[in-house]
Formats: structure tokens, C-alpha cells, sequence
């Protein structure tokens, strides 16, 4: 299932104007930073590694100007952005949920075009969007552009700021919904106290445990969603 993408049109590399513009996009925000969070920022972490050093600071500050509402005069970054995308090749970057496991993942392209040009237009893809949702998204950009590890579910739990481990898109799409099923809290009680909470965490962790019959290959993403279901309760 398509959970959010985007089109990258470019100039060829070696074309004498470099020229960046937006095609398709699909960029869900809520709740914050959303799928949009999630495939822009993992645009900005695979396509960093290969950006020239110098540009990253100059980029960093972009996404604060957007962030900001500012006017961004062109060519910027010695890149034109602009609306027509005659002459350009495009780029399309994905990121889908396996039906099955409800794990995401990635599919970038990344045979055409430069690292900066790519990066770019994920930047400006997330300079577009509604004031309230651009903050987030251009953080997640900022935290895929610092990244150094690999490209799987760390980065997506890390772009989520929702702990370490593997993270599902239902934990995504539902965040609070998903938390009450971990922990077996009744739909019901939408916002379930403290004291509920905690006594759920426990009895989770010990369902999990191996000692008391939690699959040993599962124990360990399983207490880490527990204890990761606990915190988004309590920050209710």
C-alpha cells in the first residue's frame, strides 16, 4: 500500500542550468510529522551521504527560511525551483506498507539525477505544505540530513521520534489507538489515567516476557513497543 510520495522533476546533471520542480505528491502530515515526515526526511538521509559537505549548512538553512514562510529568492543553491517541468526527468521516491507485516519501507530512485538535486526537492516538497504541518516535516528533513546509519526501520523510528525499534504504520496512521492495543486497554476509556495505563504496561511486559510464555524471537520488539505504547499514553 502507497503511503506517501513524491516526484522530483531535474535538469540533467551536466546541464548548464540546474533546475529543480515538483511533480506528484502525495504527503499525508497527521498526525505530525506523518507519512510526509517519514519519506522526505528518508529522502534527505539517503541522498546526504552523497551531497557535497560544503552544501549541507546552506541547505539546513534553507529549510529554516521555508520553515519560516520567507520568500526564497532563485536560483538558490545554484538550483532554479520552478512550476514548469518541460525538459526535466523525474524521480519518483515511495514509501509503502507491506500489507502482510504492516512494515514500512522505502523505494527511491536513485539512478537519475544529483544527491542535491533530490534533496532539494524534498526540501521544497515540505516548504509547500500547511503552516501547521511544515515545522515537523522540515525537522524530520533536518533529522534525515544528520543521519549516518541505515536507511531501515531505525531511520523511520528515528524520523518519527518515536524511540528506537521497528515502528508500523498503524503506529503511525494511530498512535494513541495503537498504544491502547498494546497494552489490551478497552477502546472505550479514551483516555485512560495513569494508574490504568501503568497497570496495563505491567501486565503487558509480563505476557511478553519469555518466562511466561513470549515468543523468545518477538520478546524483545515486543516490550520495546510496550514500553513505547506507555509513553505516548502518559504524554497525553
Amino acid at each position: 500500500m502507497l503511503l506517501a510520495e513524491v516526484e522530483v522533476y531535474h535538469s540533467r546533471p551536466i546541464a548548464p542550468t540546474r533546475r529543480v520542480a515538483l511533480g506528484n505528491t502525495m504527503l499525508p502530515c497527521d498526525p505530525s510529522p506523518g507519512f510526509a515526515g517519514l519519506l522526505l526526511g528518508g529522502i534527505a538521509a539517503r541522498f546526504a551521504m552523497d551531497l557535497d559537505p560544503d552544501d549541507v549548512p546552506d541547505i539546513v538553512a534553507l529549510t529554516h527560511e521555508l520553515e519560516a514562510g520567507r520568500r526564497i529568492p532563485q536560483p538558490r543553491l545554484r538550483h532554479r525551483f520552478q512550476d514548469d517541468r518541460v525538459g526535466l526527468t523525474p524521480s519518483a521516491h515511495r514509501l509503502h506498507r507491506d500489507d502482510d507485516t504492516d512494515a514500512m519501507r522505502f523505494q527511491f530512485t536513485a539512478n537519475k539525477g544529483a544527491p542535491s538535486q533530490q534533496v532539494l526537492g524534498a526540501v521544497y516538497a515540505a516548504g509547500r505544505l500547511d503552516s501547521r504541518a511544515r515545522g515537523d516535516v522540515l525537522a524530520a528533513v533536518r533529522k534525515g540530513l544528520a543521519w549516518t546509519g541505515d536507511l531501515g526501520p531505525a531511520l523511520l523510528a528515528h524520523l518519527a521520534g518515536r524511540g528506537h525499534g521497528a515502528l508500523s504504520s498503524s503506529a503511525m496512521a494511530d498512535p494513541v489507538g495503537w498504544a491502547m492495543g498494546v497494552l489490551g486497554l478497552s477502546a472505550l476509556d479514551e483516555r485512560p489515567g495513569k494508574g490504568v495505563v501503568q497497570r496495563g504496561y505491567r501486565d503487558a511486559l509480563l505476557a511478553a516476557h519469555p518466562d511466561h510464555g513470549g515468543a523468545d524471537d518477538e520478546a524483545a520488539q515486543r516490550i520495546a513497543d510496550i514500553g513505547e505504547a506507555r509513553r505516548i499514553l502518559l504524554a497525553r
